[in-house]
């Protein structure tokens, strides 16, 4: 007990303490590049679901602008025979339209 209170022990306590500083140094160090390491890794998997999202995107706007020009014709086919449609009544009753208004 005695060699513990003398000069030898306060050399052992600071030694201790040297040796436990210098791991409580090595955890912060492994603990700032662990986390360093999983920022890295997060930032991969963020760039590469961002990439996934954007081709995802960039199929369905092709596809919804290839969906549109198909719309657009396909409107303007059926505007046009609509008009056909209407141009042949008109010209089917016109002359009994116009008996009527004479008649009338």
């Amino acid at each position: 007990m005695e060699s513990s209170r003398g000069p030898g022990g306060i050399q052992q306590l600071l030694a201790a303490e040297q040796e436990a500083q210098h791991i409580v140094n090595a955890a912060r160090s492994a603990k700032l590049a662990r986390l360093k390491q999983a920022k890295e890794e997060a930032e991969k998997e963020i760039a590469a679901y961002r990439a996934q999202v954007e081709l995802e995107f960039q199929k369905k706007l092709a596809e919804s602008s290839g969906d549109s020009g198909a719309n657009v014709k396909r409107l303007e086919q059926e505007t046009q025979a609509k008009i056909h449609h209407l141009k042949t009544e008109a010209g089917r009753i016109s002359h009994d339209v116009v008996h009527m208004l004479l008649s009338m």
